[in-house]
C-alpha cells in the first residue's frame, strides 16, 4: 500500500492525525499535514485508510 498526499489540498484539519498518528502528523506553524509513512506497515493500513475517507480536502489517496 502507498499513500499520498496533496498539500496543496490539504486544510488542517488534523483528522488524518486522529485517524492515524503513526502515518500522519501536521506542520506547527501552519497546520497542513506532513505523510510521516507513505508506505505504511500493514498494521497500519485500516487506519491510514479511515483517514482518508475522513479527510475533508480529500487531499490523501491510497494505491494497493
Amino acid at each position: 500500500m502507498r499513500i499520498r498526499l496533496d498539500e496543496e489540498k490539504c486544510c488542517g484539519s488534523g483528522q488524518c492525525v486522529l485517524s492515524a498518528p503513526g502515518v500522519f502528523d501536521q506542520r506547527d506553524e501552519d497546520g497542513t499535514s506532513v505523510l510521516l509513512r507513505p508506505y505504511p506497515d500493514p498494521d497500519q493500513y485500516q487506519s491510514a485508510r479511515d483517514a482518508a475517507l475522513v479527510c475533508p480536502g480529500r487531499a490523501i489517496s491510497i494505491e494497493p
